[in-house]
């Protein structure tokens, strides 16, 4: 068995989205692979929200070691203001010095043959950077989001120091992943001698199979129940925005062409509650539209397997970005309402796949339309999903047996002095 070092802050029992899912599928099943995983993340408390449940999720073969890190938001903030330059690259920095200290110690008792590092967080891009640096192992660097769209805006220092550090990912990274074409296509555009050094490859994310094993059956919903949509996770004012989908829900109600018993919609872990309530509220869609609190991910899965069809939003902004959830979407098998970028990533995976009734995140009388005829085709069952053979395509073994051979060639083509 050869060994890799995983390095991810993103990781159970941390709650912050599903970026923890690409990890975790990653280390189910490398060991099937000929690859053993020992995963480095960071102390409980530096995760703003965490969930012990997710510690279920952890395979009992992974081994998991932790290094002391601190959230500068929560930590070292007074009155909820902080100084900016603490925030380099981004505002767990202080896991940086713990962790390669620990990863040095991994590094010589397991006898590491590479090291595998995801971003977000880029502090964990700054830990392999030197552990690589340090031992002479090779290093693949995974991008499961563009640095462009995943920097906010609220700290110059941190956006200056992580446009800083992909820079330094380009020139060092053995080799460096991404989880669309897009986002590839778009890094070997601002760094040519990468792109030409053929050191880019693209790994989907993609869904995990056992955690649709102990799911409830369905139960077929009954005549004349309202139809219910699910759309599960972060939602934001900017880019993913389901405002003008309530506009175009308000107009049909008040047209006449949609009724408050014909369909129920629950989005779950908005994240952004505050202001789509009172825009709910001006609208008079409080009864219809539900903004819902996080539940755990089996929860979460358990709603869309007994939703009618699920909704997804994905505007241009993100065109180099498919949200995870959309694979686990692909397993469950319902139809999907998608509002997204017409050229983007998303819509060419949904336009492959044929699961999705497609309109502009924007516009609002598209929205109208697209959302009379779709639930039309939900009541008269013939609702676009994807077929068995299609979704098989992107199951997470299918990306981990990608990450097993790319370590391979790294490790070997390190061993051969190339």
């Amino acid at each position: 068995m050869k060994r890799v070092l995983m390095i991810a802050f993103h990781f159970p029992p941390v709650a912050m989205g599903s970026g923890h899912l690409r990890t975790l599928g990653f280390a189910r099943s490398l060991p099937a692979l000929g690859w053993e995983p020992t995963v480095l993340s960071a102390n409980a408390s530096a995760f703003p929200r965490v969930d012990a449940e997710n510690l279920k999720l952890i395979p009992d073969n992974c081994r998991v070691h932790r290094a002391f890190a601190l959230d500068v938001r929560r930590h070292l903030s007074l009155r909820g203001k902080y100084l900016g330059f603490l925030a380099q690259p981004d505002g767990w920095a202080s896991w940086w010095p713990a962790a390669v200290w620990q990863g040095l110690r991994l590094i010589r008792h397991h006898q590491i043959d590479a090291i595998w590092s995801t971003y977000p967080i880029m502090t964990a891009h700054c830990i392999a950077h030197t552990l690589s640096r340090m031992t002479g192992l090779p290093w693949v660097a995974d991008f499961r989001d563009p640095v462009a769209s995943s920097v906010g805006a609220e700290n110059r220092f941190s956006i200056a120091s992580q446009h800083r550090w992909e820079q330094r990912v380009a020139a060092c990274a053995t080799r460096t992943v991404f989880t669309t074409p897009g986002a590839m296509h778009s890094y070997a555009t601002r760094y040519p001698q990468v792109a030409l050094d053929r050191r880019l490859s693209v790994i989907p994310n993609g869904y995990d199979e056992v955690t649709f094993a102990d799911l409830p059956a369905v139960t077929p919903r009954r005549p004349g129940q309202p139809l219910l949509l699910v759309h599960s996770g972060i939602l934001y004012p900017d880019g993913r925005s389901p405002l003008p989908f309530f506009t175009a829900i308000a107009n049909l109600m008040a047209a006449g062409r949609l009724a408050e018993g014909d369909i129920r919609i629950v989005l779950r872990a908005s994240g952004s509650e505050v202001m789509f309530e009172k825009e709910l509220h001006r609208l008079g869609l409080g009864r219809i539209i539900t903004l819902a609190a996080p539940v755990s991910n089996h929860e979460a899965l358990c709603e869309q397997t007994e939703a009618d069809a699920l909704l997804l939003f994905q505007g241009s902004r993100f065109d180099h970005q498919i949200p995870a959830k959309i694979y686990e979407y692909l397993r469950i098998g319902r139809p999907i309402f998608a509002l997204v970028g017409p050229e983007g990533d998303t819509a060419a995976l949904l336009r492959e796949t044929g699961a999705a009734r497609m309109v502009p995140i924007d516009d609002v009388p598209a929205i109208e339309q697209g959302v009379a005829d779709f639930i039309h085709a939900l009541r008269a069952g013939w609702a676009p999903t994807a077929t068995e053979s299609v979704v098989r395509r992107y199951s997470r073994y299918q990306g981990t047996v990608a990450l097993a051979e790319l370590l391979d060639r790294v490790v070997l083509a390190n061993r051969d002095g190339v």
